[in-house]
């Protein structure tokens, strides 16, 4: 039996690609900004986080990342990255607790990493819920290495899972 087809969303106030003074073409007029969901065991250590397995056509398709996208013009980076969550992953903000970002700033163009948990009590089940997704699921730390990483997260990776740990 499959699953039904994944809606696309329509385009929102910030989509658009901007050509950034890097020499590279980056997605969000206003930056972009993504999440980068934590599982704790009993003792607070991290074990799991949540990928996304990026629509093929997407940039960069095919690779796992974490969810996020373009800032819209009213939102902070932390609103935009929590919005995606829900729009990419069926995360719900009220289950997750920002612990801290990351930017990675171009001057002309910004990529904002926010670094969440689960709250205690909440179990939250990631899951596709747009186009932009062919799976969302948890990954255990130790395995997120053997994935077919999006380039700048996996540049990105191992500063991202020593900030999870302290």
């Amino acid at each position: 039996m499959s699953s039904p087809p994944v809606p696309a969303r329509a385009p929102q106030p910030g989509d658009g690609w901007v050509q950034c003074s890097c020499g590279r073409r980056h997605w969000g007029l206003h930056g972009a900004a993504g999440i980068l969901v934590a599982r704790r065991d009993a003792t607070g250590v991290p074990r799991d986080v949540v990928l996304q397995h990026r629509a093929l056509w997407s940039d960069q398709g095919g690779t796992w990342g974490i969810p996020g996208g373009a800032v819209g013009p009213d939102e902070t980076a932390v609103e935009g990255a929590l919005r995606e969550a829900g729009e990419e992953a069926g995360l719900s903000p009220a289950d997750l607790r920002v612990l801290s970002t990351s930017v990675l700033d171009h001057g002309d163009w910004s990529y904002t990493t926010v670094l969440c948990d689960v709250r205690a009590g909440a179990a939250p089940e990631p899951r596709a819920t747009d186009a932009e997704s062919i799976a969302v699921r948890w990954v255990p730390l130790d395995a997120v290495d053997a994935f077919p990483l999006h380039p700048a997260f996996a540049a990105a990776w191992p500063s991202l899972r020593a900030a999870l740990a302290d």
